[in-house]
């Protein structure tokens, strides 16, 4: 059998075609014995001799064990972070925030600072994302009147109406959009006794003319809106109101409160921080057929404020919270390090007068 011969069978019995062989002549066996002790070439079609081929394979397996750890790696990174895929296809790329349970209305002082809290950035969609307040109330829900009861000489009605007039001047002052934007605080205004000596002409210039001395800070909330606006329509607000007899046959109203403000630059990347104000008032309804007063308005006897996240050296009438972006403007802090969310201890307690310190979270 001719060489040509025996790679035909070879060929046709791999096809499953070829019949049985014919027993090969004593030629045909020397010629194979002979060409299988020779070393042959490799030709452009017979590829690579049997030990560069085990060679090769050695590398690929090599190459797809390591390929298979990284791709065992991959999808386990994957499962733990899904928003690593393209696209986010599987919708995870914000992280869940968890259920929060509102926290109930507070009724007596806090005796601590709210526990922490997980470190997540806000966003426009997630303003209070890593903020205690994401348990608060929203806006006026967390302005809650406590029962409303006889005092001294003072009647249930009257009290009553101290305390709705009290919840109308601390949502004009710190809620209204209007009084948020810079504007005018009209609602606040309307609540207080224009016939309490100098009141209203001094918030009309501290209004028309800021200053360090003469700042409408002290009892609003307002932002330039050329510089910082409100993210949404949700202020988060926690704190309470009680109420005693007043020295002149009324009634005093205490409220302190604290509101958490999410803003964003007025222009610029979407960056969203918090401002912080907590605000102790202290109002008085005095019986008008005694005083000279105004029926149905308030006296404003005491008010203090406590401002997170604001500039301390501008004095112009409006908060100006500091965004990451813009890094760290004014003279360096000198206060201390509060806790804007600690409700547990009085406003100012430990502080000098218009120290500026630093806010441990906000």
């Amino acid at each position: 059998m001719s060489d040509e011969e025996w790679q035909a069978f070879l060929r046709d019995s791999e096809l499953g075609d070829a019949s049985a062989p014919k027993e090969p002549s004593a030629r045909a066996r020397m010629v194979t014995e002979r060409l299988r002790h020779q070393e042959q070439p490799e030709g452009w079609r017979t590829g690579p001799t049997p030990r560069d081929m085990n060679n090769r394979t050695r590398r690929r397996r090599q190459a797809w064990s390591v390929l298979g750890v990284a791709l065992a790696l991959g999808v386990v990174t994957v499962a733990l972070r899904p928003s690593l895929l393209p696209g986010d296809p599987l919708g995870a790329g914000e992280p869940k925030t968890a259920a929060v349970t509102p926290l109930p209305a507070e009724t007596v002082a806090p005796t601590a600072a709210p526990g922490a809290v997980p470190d997540q950035v806000p966003t426009i969609d997630r303003p209070f994302a890593g903020s205690p307040a994401l348990a608060w109330a929203d806006g006026e829900a967390g302005v809650v009147l406590p029962a409303a009861r006889a005092v001294g000489s003072a009647s249930q009605e009257r009290v009553s109406k101290a305390l709705q007039l009290t919840r109308e001047l601390l949502v004009g002052a710190n809620l209204d959009p209007k009084t948020l934007r810079g504007e005018r605080p009209a609602a606040a205004l309307a609540v207080l006794d224009p016939k309490q000596p100098g009141l209203l002409d001094d918030i009309d210039a501290f209004l028309r003319s800021p200053d360090r001395t003469h700042d409408p800070l002290t009892l609003f909330s307002r932002f330039d809106p050329n510089e910082a606006r409100v993210v949404g329509d949700v202020v988060k607000t926690r704190g309470r109101m009680t109420y005693k007899k007043a020295r002149y046959d009324g009634v005093t109203v205490h409220a302190d409160y604290t509101f958490v403000y999410p803003v964003r630059p007025a222009e610029g990347p979407p960056e969203v921080t918090r401002t912080i104000v907590r605000r102790v008032v202290d109002l008085e309804l005095p019986d008008p057929a005694h005083y000279d007063v105004t029926p149905g308005r308030l006296l404003l006897i005491r008010y203090d404020e406590e401002l997170f996240n604001s500039a301390c050296d501008v004095h112009d009438g409006f908060l100006h919270p500091q965004f990451r972006s813009a890094g760290p403007t004014g003279p360096p802090q000198t206060g201390p390090t509060e806790d804007p969310y600690d409700r547990s201890e009085g406003v100012g307690e430990g502080r000098a007068f218009d120290s500026c310190g630093t806010a441990s979270r906000l």
